[in-house]
């Protein structure tokens, strides 16, 4: 559970209804939904195009003010920005200034928290090396793949190491490495006690991580629990054994139909094709061949919570939380007799000028008699002749 005892997210009925321009309801969004979740948990939120899994995490950031019921996260109403610096978010579409690098990108998000400079660097370097930008942070993120985007803001949803974190499809463009390493990932933050929430329309991906789902359809929430339990079969029994001769098997066939009255199979175990696929490119890699494309890994270190790392994200908060410093007093308008110098020195400085410009219209009208007074004597000369 959290700190104070309470859910990291509490809603209570909520319902959220869009209206059009004439205040009458046009689509019910989310209708009565009661999700309960506690520290470190990772949740799965599932449901069809549609069926509220946006709008409900929308309602959870305060983008989206709900209709009815009650929200809180961290115990606290979803309008209070504080709670923000306490959760990461990554989108379904990859929103970033296509001009910035992927360095700049996550230095300017780690400014938005107010991380200390050197912290910013840290990290920094860290999470492009977690997924596996390190070689391409120079690169401005317009020229990136959308996997290789999808990869920065990954890395921007944890730059502030949040205690929530949300994931709207995040393997969503992800070649089958990176989705092997989201999942490692969403698996070292609930070590963490950090809760997790999962939006994905890959079920392979949220049975692999996820304890706890909530299935939604038409607004409503229609099934929710342990995936473990809501995934059994309770009328029927696998067993697993070493590899078995030719006898032994008949024999304990002939057991089964014997005690069974239904038809008993038995197969060999098999990989799933992910654990395949990592096995290949982990061979690979063990032999190093070259790749020009994004690499392999491991976790920030800042995420796997070490003392010293805890020690500075606790600072840190604390600091946030702290009342902003009053604002310097304004500077004491300057005394009158001050005031009346300065104006008497810019009174001389202008009358100076306009006897210096004085001066000078006196100069142009003589030139300019004494040049009418030799063209009146030429032209004189002209007639007599």
């Amino acid at each position: 559970m959290s700190e104070s005892g309470q859910f990291v997210v509490d809603a209570v009925g909520l319902r959220k209804v869009f209206r059009d321009f004439w205040g009458r309801p046009k689509a019910i969004a989310v209708d009565g939904v009661d999700i309960q979740i506690k520290q470190g948990q990772v949740i799965g939120l599932l449901g069809p195009n549609g069926s509220g899994k946006s709008t409900t995490v929308k309602m959870l950031l305060g983008l989206l003010k709900p209709t009815g019921g009650s929200l809180k996260v961290f115990n606290r109403p979803c309008s209070d920005v504080q709670i923000k610096t306490r959760i990461g978010y990554l989108p379904e579409e990859t929103y970033l200034y296509k001009y910035l690098t992927a360095s700049e990108t996550l230095d300017f998000f780690g400014a938005l928290f107010n991380l200390p400079a050197k912290e910013r660097q840290r990290r920094n370097k860290q999470l492009l090396e977690m997924v596996g930008l390190a070689n391409s942070a120079d690169r401005p993120v317009g020229e990136f793949s959308k996997g290789m985007a999808r990869r920065v803001g990954l890395a921007q949803a944890l730059i502030n190491d949040p205690d929530l974190v949300i994931l709207d499809e995040p393997t969503s463009g992800l070649d089958p490495i990176g989705c092997n390493e989201v999942k490692s990932l969403i698996r070292v933050l609930a070590e963490r006690k950090k809760t997790v929430i999962l939006c994905s329309h890959l079920l392979a991906d949220v049975e692999d991580v996820c304890d706890t789902i909530y299935v939604m359809y038409g607004g409503k929430v229609r099934a929710s629990g342990e995936l473990g339990k809501l995934l059994t079969v309770e009328d029927k029994t696998r067993i697993i054994t070493p590899t078995l001769s030719d006898d032994m098997l008949q024999r304990i066939m002939s057991i089964l139909n014997e005690l069974s009255q239904e038809d008993v199979k038995i197969d060999h175990p098999s990989m799933n094709l992910e654990d395949f696929f990592m096995e290949v490119v982990r061979s690979a890699k063990e032999e190093s061949a070259p790749t020009a494309g994004a690499d392999t890994g491991g976790i920030a270190d800042y995420l796997t919570g070490d003392v010293a790392d805890k020690e500075r994200s606790t600072a840190m908060l604390e600091d946030l939380a702290k009342p902003a410093e009053p604002e310097p007093e304004p500077e004491a308008p300057a005394k009158p007799e001050a005031d009346h110098d300065r104006l008497a020195d810019l009174s001389k400085s202008r009358e100076a000028d306009v006897e210096s410009e004085s001066e000078s219209d006196d100069k142009a009208e003589a030139a300019r008699d004494a040049r009418n007074e030799r063209l009146e004597g030429l032209m004189g000369k002209s007639d007599k002749d």
